[in-house]
């Protein structure tokens, strides 16, 4: 039986499609930290100073609770990267307006060049991908991803 490919599915037969998903995002996933954690010697960054530079890079100052739940990961992790990236100079803490007792963490000029350089380096190895994946190939990719991620939304990670 052939299925109409812009159809939505039922969810018996969404369920393993999205299990196809995981099964291709997980290896994805450590083959990139392994790849980041081979170059930290060349920058300095573990995988988790990484994505908390990352982070800042894209949102702006942030507390240690808004990255750990942006990032679905324990405060307690998040706080050591952050120590990690104040001690190598890449972030600092500053006053938060909003909450007098949990700082606004930022970027340093350091740590701007230090996400910027990695990001450069990662786009570069990127571009390798080719093919034929079209711009709504990837809307449709980060849409799916989206649309799991919302379902462990509330999965608590403290």
């Amino acid at each position: 039986m052939s299925r109409d490919p812009d159809k939505p599915l039922p969810p018996d037969d969404l369920a393993p499609r999205l299990y196809e998903v995981f099964s291709v995002l997980g290896p994805l996933y450590r083959r990139v930290s392994r790849k980041v954690e081979l170059n930290e010697p060349v920058e300095g960054l573990s995988t988790g100073v990484r994505a908390v530079l990352d982070l800042l890079r894209a949102h702006g100052p942030m507390t240690v609770p808004q990255m750990g739940r942006a990032q679905a990961i324990s405060r307690q992790f998040v706080q050591r990267m952050v120590n990690d990236a104040t001690a190598h100079g890449l972030v600092e803490a500053v006053p938060n307006p909003a909450h007098r007792r949990s700082s606004l963490i930022r970027l340093t000029d350091a740590g701007r060049t230090a996400i910027d350089t990695v990001i450069a380096r990662e786009s570069a190895l990127l571009r390798e991908v080719g093919g034929d994946l079209t711009d709504a190939d990837v809307d449709t990719c980060v849409r799916v991803l989206t649309r799991m991620l919302e379902v462990f939304e509330d999965v608590d990670v403290n």
